[in-house]
């Protein structure tokens, strides 16, 4: 049948089983959004406030369901609005599709209105961006665009669309999505070797990534952890692999994980990393991370291998290949008197109360939130003290039940991504912890949550100030508070009114089990201003480029 690249375009997003998208309409793209209206009944079409929050709502959505995530915009600013949100995606490996009008073809090249080259802007933070010319190349260059986006290292993918193709017609066939790619191991080998690596060692430590939830290899990574006996150190980006109650995960790694993170990794003989990258942020001095220890990385893309940390052994392909193979390879392991160790370093600080505040802590409200949630309901976030908070003190049972910006560090991501996990899991509760700061970045998407009518209860940490930035300019910058204490007179109740939505107020710690309770009940969005201390600190901290012997425990 004979279609115009608009429908062409709506057909493909069928084809792959896409029924909801995010964006925002624009004069480039309104042959793709008049055929919209027409696929109404077969494609929801999210607008957002702004199409930055778009491409994180895309994200959110992917993150949360496993699924490709679809932003739309229009040309030039529309479409350099979302390069943020595919940043984020891109260093985090999220699998969404970006696809933006241009000007007419005739017009490219010439600074039309509203003309940008977005496909050479987003080349580095891409796996791949295509400038569609012809009609007939469109069905499969949105057919490429899935199946990279979901192949190997996931990530995100462009087709710029020019208005005149949108309104050109070709013929169209339907075609059945191409199945993903499963990724064996490319060096099978190594199965053997890193098992006797594993047998030989005393004090094994798994360091686990998000490529195991990527990979959907959470029950063999769940059993490969305990058939060898050892502790489970996550990243941010792998919290949920395994459940947070499993005696064998030890929590948080990196800079802002517990000293027990920081000391198994500094005491173990054998580190395997599964789906993780060495990132600055866990392996603070790269030359010192785990140097008494062998260390094995399993990574499905071939450029991590030995980038941040040079490894002994490395497995190249799908972790859930690696982890299969090495629960066929070994038996059952015992490490009990390491375990041992690890439960002392857990408790080292017990005695160490919570401060007296007449202000309500963090860690309270986050655990408020884990006794009043369900195990698979969703926590998103933005990015600063509240985001490691979350991380220390967050109790994720269930894989994608984290949505945070990991590798980029968006501050504004959280209502994005809370709308997208929102619109993907109707059935579940979304809980977003934000900042100020980070609130003040996209607060605008409020108007978006009221539209769709989306129960998200927003849980905004307000210290007044720049938390986390501060936290450093008091740890390295000698207490010089350079634009961190902005002075904002922002009265998040009277904001959420006026945007539509329930505004509640916690100013003492009494407060924080009914406001969350009513806010539970009402089943509509919800701000929760939680009125912090502007001194209250995320401890322990491992300063950057350093080890765990400098780890910082108190202020």
């Amino acid at each position: 049948m004979k279609l115009t690249g608009a429908d062409i375009i709506c057909e493909c997003l069928i084809e792959q089983g896409v029924d909801t998208v995010f964006g925002y309409p624009g004069g480039a793209a309104l042959n793709t959004y008049d055929a919209l209206y027409k696929y109404s009944d077969r494609i929801t079409h999210i607008l957002t406030a702004h199409e930055q929050g778009a491409s994180h709502a895309a994200d959110g959505y992917a993150r949360s369901t496993g699924k490709t995530g679809v932003v739309i915009t229009t040309s030039g600013p529309g479409a350099t609005n979302i390069v943020t949100g595919i940043a984020t995606a891109n260093i985090d490996s999220i699998p969404i599709v970006a696809i933006t009008g241009n000007v007419n073809t005739d017009q490219l090249g010439r600074d039309s209105f509203q003309e940008v080259d977005i496909v050479n802007i987003v080349k580095p933070i891409t796996k791949g961006s295509y400038l569609v010319k012809d009609v007939t190349d469109l069905a499969p260059t949105i057919r490429k665009a899935f199946a990279l986006a979901n192949s190997g290292r996931k990530g995100p993918v462009l087709v710029d669309v020019p208005k005149d193709v949108t309104a050109a017609a070709a013929e169209y066939t339907p075609v059945s999505p191409e199945a993903p790619r499963t990724e064996g191991l490319k060096n099978p080998d190594c199965i053997k070797r890193i098992a006797e690596l594993i047998r030989n060692s005393k004090r094994p430590m798994i360091y686990a990534g998000g490529g195991i939830i990527s990979s959907e290899a959470c029950e063999e990574f769940k059993r490969f952890a305990e058939l060898i006996d050892a502790p489970v150190c996550c990243s941010l980006m792998g919290l949920g692999c395994i459940p947070a109650s499993h005696p064998l995960c030890i929590g948080n790694i990196g800079m802002h994980g517990g000293y027990e993170t920081g000391m198994v990794t500094a005491e173990c003989d054998l580190i395997i990393a599964c789906g993780a990258r060495f990132s600055d942020r866990v392996a603070g001095d790269r030359e010192k991370f785990g140097e008494q220890a062998k260390i094995v990385q399993c990574d499905i893309d071939k450029n991590e291998i030995n980038k941040n940390v040079a490894v002994d052994e490395y497995a190249l392909g799908d972790v859930k290949a690696f982890l299969t193979a090495l629960l066929d390879e070994l038996e059952q392991q015992n490490h009990s008197e390491w375990l041992a160790k690890i439960e002392v370093w857990k408790h080292k600080f017990d005695s160490a109360a919570l401060p007296e505040s007449e202000y309500p802590l963090p860690e309270e409200i986050i655990d408020a939130v884990n006794k009043i949630k369900a195990d698979d309901d969703i926590i998103a976030t933005d990015v600063g003290q509240h985001q490691m908070w979350v991380a220390q003190n967050g109790k994720f049972e269930i894989e994608r039940t984290l949505l945070t910006s990991g590798g980029m560090g968006t501050m504004g991501f959280g209502t994005g991504a809370s709308i997208g996990a929102q619109v993907a899991n109707p059935d579940k509760r979304v809980f977003l912890f934000t900042g100020d700061g980070s609130f003040h970045m996209n607060l605008n998407e409020l108007v978006t949550m009221k539209s769709y009518g989306l129960p998200i209860i927003i849980l905004i940490m307000n210290n007044t100030v720049l938390g986390m930035v501060r936290q450093w300019q008091k740890l390295f910058y000698g207490n010089r508070f350079s634009q961190t204490d902005p002075h904002r007179a922002t009265d998040f109740v009277k904001l959420a009114e006026a945007f539509g939505v329930t505004g509640m107020r916690i100013t003492k710690s009494e407060e924080i089990e009914s406001t969350l309770k009513k806010a539970v009940e009402l089943n509509t969005t919800v701000v929760i201003d939680c009125r912090i201390n502007p001194d209250d600190n995320v401890l322990p901290m491992i300063p950057p480029g350093k080890t765990v012997n400098e780890i910082v425990t108190e202020m």
